[in-house]
């Protein structure tokens, strides 16, 4: 797991060979003018997912993770709190591996919370369980979150 700001993402562009170009896109393309949705930027190597809704509890969030696909999840605007844990310590799954969509559930609490604000990024590799859209203070909801999730194939 990474979190950096955009700025910073260089020091990571040699971690991946889609890297470069998919911190590219982040950088050159305006976000905000993005729909809700799915967004191609090189075939099923990397497309980007964009998200604008209220944020959940930390007790609603699901650890998930992914097989195929790394993500680089991007806060917009709003403070995504994300949980994370790693895979090898999640013993409790939710759900069997779904390969068409890439994902698999967990009922186990994340070990940490990493507040990401807006601006700053985290990166989660397929060893990452993760829980992201959570916008909490105390465990309340406080607001929506506006991100893109872009997903680079391994």
């Amino acid at each position: 797991m990474i979190l950096a700001t955009l700025a910073q993402a260089d020091r990571y562009a040699a971690l991946h060979p889609l890297f470069p170009h998919a911190f590219d896109f982040l950088r050159t393309t305006d976000l905000m003018a993005l729909a809700p949705g799915r967004h191609s930027i090189q075939d099923e190597q990397i497309f980007a997912i964009v998200e604008a809704c209220a944020g959940r509890t930390r007790a609603q969030a699901k650890l998930e993770c992914h097989r195929r696909y790394l993500d680089i999840q991007l806060v917009l605007e709003g403070i995504d709190e994300m949980g994370w844990k790693p895979l090898a310590e999640c013993v409790d799954p939710a759900t069997d591996y779904d390969a068409a969509r890439d994902i698999r559930f967990f009922n186990d609490t994340p070990s940490s919370w990493i507040a990401t604000p807006a601006g700053s990024f985290c990166v989660f590799f397929p060893d990452d369980a993760h829980a992201p859209l959570v916008s909490t203070l105390k465990g309340t909801s406080t607001g929506t979150i506006r991100k893109v999730v872009v997903k680079i194939a391994l």
